[in-house]
């Protein structure tokens, strides 16, 4: 399977860096998966809705420029659908089973995603009610992708 995570801006702070490489190493094992940054839009600290919609919608033709056409695309929205490790990990398994061997999970700036990007997608998850930085995000993606090849497989990971 290849896997493909899209994200908006550089990733600055070490320890997410060096956690994100641990994961990759692993993940190595079970596919390849890369990690593609678009340059985020700067943009002030207060914004209108107007503003805040331009924002998003520049990042957004950034990202849809980086997915192939015949990609599977999970975007990370806050309204998307909650899931469990296991659920996440079946359905995964699911896409390889049926042909999709190509996956994008795009993940927002700091704004979210565009209207452009969510209806591109073929499907939008959520990791939960919280707000997290993007730049963690990316890690905890990482990790749950690990996981989910970990679970397919049957093979031990801690609870």
């Amino acid at each position: 399977m290849n896997i493909q995570i899209i994200t908006v801006g550089k990733l600055k702070e070490k320890y997410l860096v060096q956690g994100i490489a641990e994961y990759l190493k692993r993940l190595t094992a079970y596919a390849k998966v890369t990690i593609v940054e678009v340059p985020d839009e700067k943009a002030p600290e207060v914004l209108s809705d107007a503003e805040m919609k331009q924002v998003k919608d520049k990042e957004g033709v950034r990202i849809l420029a980086k997915i192939p056409d015949d990609t599977h695309v999970i975007a990370l929205a806050i309204d998307g659908k909650m899931k469990s490790s296991e659920e996440f990990a079946a359905d995964l398994d699911k896409l390889a089973t049926y042909g999709k061997s190509k996956v994008a999970f795009v993940i927002g700036g700091s704004l979210g995603l565009s209207e452009s990007v969510l209806k591109r997608s073929d499907e939008q998850i959520s990791f939960g009610r919280l707000t997290l930085p993007h730049q963690l995000m990316r890690l905890v993606l990482v990790e749950q992708v690990y996981r989910a090849f970990r679970i397919v497989r049957g093979e031990p990971y801690h609870k």
